[in-house]
Formats: C-alpha cells, sequence, structure tokens
C-alpha cells in the first residue's frame, strides 16, 4: 500500500509553495502531528533549512476501513542535498531485521525496551512514527529532520488528482491479491489500480518485496516525469489543489506545519536533473536463521550510508577515478593492462528488436551491426518486437544474467532495465523510445553499484512467473 507515494510528492509540490501566505495557511491546518523522535536516547538536532541537507522519512500504513495496522508497510528515506544537486531516496524493506532503540509512547507513557533483533516496520507500532525515526537514525548515523506518514486513501486522491500515472509492464498482471489487473504495455493508471500496482506482493519480479519496490520505484520515477515534465510546479491553482489533496492526507511532525520551514524548502527539488533523482533499495541479504527475511548487507550499506550523512550523491564514488601520480612507476612493474569484459562477447548469443513505434526504423539492424564491431559476434537484427515499449529493455533466460549485464554495459543500458525473462532464448534487446539514436544510450545518472533507479530511467515491470 505504498501511501508513502503521495507522501514523497508532496515533497515535490509542497517545494514549489511559494505563494501567499494565506494558502500556506490552509495547507497547514489540514496536517495531523506526532512528535518527530521518541527515541529515549537520542537527542533531536534540527537541520538549518537553508543551509543543511534534508532528510525526511516517508511511511506508508495500510489501514483501511475497519481495519488499523500497527506497521509501517512502506519505508523510504528521501534526501535532499544542501546545494540542491540531488536527491536520493532510500527504500527499506519491510522484512528487514534490525535494532530497535528504547521509545516511549508520547501519548500513553509507555515504555518499550529496545531489542536486538525485530522486524523494522514493527517500530511504528513502539509509539508511533518517532519511533521508526529513532531506529532509522541509529542504523544509518543520520539525524532525520522530518517525517511524513499516510494511509491508502493519500494514493487513490493523488492519483486522481494527477489524472493518471503511467506504468508499464511486460506481461499482462492480474493479482487478485491486490486486485490489481492491467494489460502488457503502457497503461495510465489512478484510483483503485494505482493503489494494487504500489502493493502487490505477488505481481511482479520474484513475487516478493523485491518485486513491489522495484514497482515502487517505477512508479514514483514516472510520476516525477509527470510533474516535472507538464510544468506542475509553475502552475500554481494546479500545484495547490495537488498539494491540498496530499496534505488532507498526511500526518507530520510538527516542523513541517511551519510556514518559513515549508517556504524553505522551496526549490529543493524543483531543478534537480532526473539523472540526480535516485530511488535505491538499502543493500540486503537473508536472515541465516529464517530465509524469509532479511538483515542488512553492512559491507554494501555503509558506503550508502556515508555518502548520505556526507550529503553526497550516491554514484560519487563508483565514477572516482583512481589518483594517478606520473613519474611514478616502480622499474620492472608491468603497467596495469585495461580491464577486460568479464564475459568474451564473442559467446553471447543477443538478438535485437525494434520496439520504438510499431513501424521499422531500422534500429535493431543498426545496433546489431554495432554489436558486431564490439566483438558480439553471435548479434543479430530480429525485425520488429512484438510490442513497443517506451524504455529499452535487455531480457535474458535465466542463468543468463551475466551476459545481458554485458551485452547492456557495451550499449550503456541502465542495469534497471535489465531483467529475467521465461519467453526469450539467450539474451534479447527490445529497443525502446528511449534510444533512437546513436550506438550509446545517454546517460541517465549513476546508483553507484546498488539497485534501484533514476527519475530519468523508463522500467517496465515482469510479471510474476515471467
Amino acid at each position: 500500500m505504498l501511501a508513502s507515494i503521495a507522501v514523497l510528492l508532496s515533497l515535490t509540490l509542497v517545494s514549489g509553495l511559494v505563494f501567499a501566505g494565506v494558502q500556506l495557511l490552509r495547507l497547514q491546518s489540514n496536517f495531523d502531528t506526532k512528535p518527530l523522535n521518541i527515541g529515549q536516547d537520542q537527542p533531536e538536532v534540527p537541520a538549518d533549512t537553508n543551509t543543511d541537507s534534508m532528510q525526511i522519512l516517508v511511511l506508508g500504513t495500510d489501514n483501511r476501513e475497519g481495519q488499523d495496522s500497527n506497521n509501517s508497510d512502506v519505508m523510504m528515506l528521501v534526501n535532499m542535498a544542501a546545494d540542491r544537486s540531488h536527491v536520493t531516496v532510500v527504500s527499506f524493506p519491510r522484512d528487514l531485521l534490525v535494532a530497535l532503540p528504547a521509545c516511549t509512547d508520547p501519548e500513553s507513557g509507555l515504555q518499550y525496551q529496545a531489542m536486538g533483533l525485530a522486524q523494522l516496520n514493527g517500530a511504528l507500532g513502539n509509539g508511533g512514527p518517532g519511533c521508526t525515526v529513532a531506529a532509522i537514525n541509529q542504523l544509518t548515523g543520520l539525524s532525520i529532520d522530518h517525517f511524513m506518514m499516510a494511509d491508502f486513501n493519500a494514493v487513490k486522491e493523488l492519483s486522481n488528482t494527477l489524472g493518471g500515472v503511467e506504468v508499464c509492464v511486460n506481461q499482462p498482471v492480474d493479482d487478485p491479491l491486490s486486485g490489481l489487473n492491467i494489460p502488457a504495455g503502457v497503461s495510465s493508471i489512478q484510483g483503485d489500480q494505482a493503489l494494487a500496482f504500489l502493493r502487490t506482493r505477488h505481481g511482479f519480479g520474484n513475487g516478493g518485496d523485491e518485486g513491489r519496490i522495484k514497482a515502487q520505484q517505477s512508479f514514483l520515477a514516472s510520476m516525477v516525469r509527470k510533474v516535472q515534465g507538464e510544468g506542475t510546479l509553475n502552475n500554481l491553482p494546479r500545484l495547490y489543489s495537488i498539494a491540498d489533496t496530499v496534505t488532507k492526507n498526511l500526518t507530520v511532525d510538527e516542523g513541517l506545519t511551519d510556514i518559513p520551514t515549508l517556504i524553505a524548502m522551496a526549490g529543493r527539488l524543483k531543478d534537480v536533473d532526473l539523472g540526480n533523482v535516485a530511488f535505491v533499495t538499502v543493500p540486503v541479504m537473508p536472515y541465516e536463521l529464517d530465509p524469509n527475511r532479511l538483515v542488512l548487507d553492512e559491507d554494501a550499506a555503509q558506503p550508502l550510508f556515508d555518502a548520505l550523512v556526507a550529503d553526497q550523491p550516491i554514484g560519487a564514488a563508483a565514477e572516482e577515478p583512481a589518483a594517478e601520480t606520473p613519474g611514478t612507476d616502480t622499474p620492472g612493474t608491468a603497467s596495469p593492462e585495461p580491464s577486460q569484459p568479464a564475459i568474451d562477447p564473442a559467446v553471447i548469443p543477443v538478438t535485437v528488436l525494434d520496439g520504438i513505434n510499431g513501424t521499422d526504423s531500422g534500429r535493431d539492424a543498426e545496433l546489431a551491426e554495432y554489436l558486431l564491431s564490439e566483438g558480439f559476434t553471435q548479434a543479430i537484427a530480429g525485425g520488429l518486437s512484438a510490442a513497443t515499449t517506451p524504455g529499452t529493455q535487455v531480457f535474458f533466460t535465466p542463468g543468463y544474467e551475466d551476459m545481458a549485464l554485458e551485452v547492456a554495459k557495451a550499449l550503456n543500458i541502465p542495469a534497471a532495465q535489465v531483467a529475467a525473462s521465461s519467453a526469450v532464448t539467450g539474451v534479447v534487446v527490445q529497443v525502446g523510445s528511449d534510444f533512437t539514436d546513436g550506438n550509446l544510450m545517454e546517460d541517465t545518472g549513476s546508483l553507484g553499484g546498488l539497485t534501484g533507479q533514476t527519475a530519468a530511467q523508463v522500467t517496465c515491470q515482469s510479471a510474476f512467473g515471467y
């Protein structure tokens, strides 16, 4: 139930609310509030909203009519850079086991003891969102500045107000558990179908939380592209209408009801390049004692947390070239050889299909010829694909993932656009409308080796079982 989608977009929208104070006052009255941090040993460290980076924890709860939940169904940490250059959104799986801090319920005074290992999404039941804030502070080393929490109504109402959000699936999806029922290809979804797309656990990928999180990130990226592409942030009446819808469905900390804080957020997201808006999942691994639960992959997660604390883009470390000092070669020591492909391109069976617009553009032949020149001697042009797609994709037969990634690297296709499929043989490149010319796709941002996508990357979801 991705009510947090509404919350994240509200960040984008509120950042453009630089109009009359009376309008801001009306928005301010929409919010419900709860304390920011109820960890017993964690003081609050307020940020300067004009000069510091800002972290906002976005929580979604599975609360529907007649059903309340003490668990956070969705947990996303939004980091907005102090210099407005980048935004990083980190998803935390709800089955993630972490240490939980001691928390005190602000309403009842009930004290919850610290736990060595418990599900992160259960922290919400230990006194409210302020305990989840304390838990993620403890996990990451950050001091979160604000939180936003929403439920089902936020997603439904926001998607209706936006007039729908485009999503892409590679196969028809009919999931009776969530109610999602959409055809293959691109659909504009809103209301109940938008909600179902975001909360299904059995519709995509491996049928678990990983596929669900990828679908959520794809939905968010599409939403950001739509808001930016339609000029929403410069259309004050429409902006106010959407912000009014969002804020009526939010619970926030008191700091986010402050008008100067809202105004200070202006411009935080408005002009950020889409390639610098990254949606990633915190690195995890199966828990040894229960493979249905996850624990942090500490070696992979620590560089991410360090980047967030240092207010650095997550791809910066991966992009930094090794320092070289001229004239310092040790006599008799050979210079490093250029890196070789992980797999010999000549052994990779790859077919290129044209899925741009349903007419023969010749792109399959152009890219097959390029791959041949790069040593992919089995590359062939396969003509038109069965369906068109907005995003180029590399499909692979299970077991051929490393080969597929080698092909994607050769064409500069993001890893987020590489997917397994039982419907293909070997490796298949389906060229979409985001790759209409040239031999290499334009750069759409770096994730520093993490799993996820940027807002500039157009992704399609594969149905569970494919």
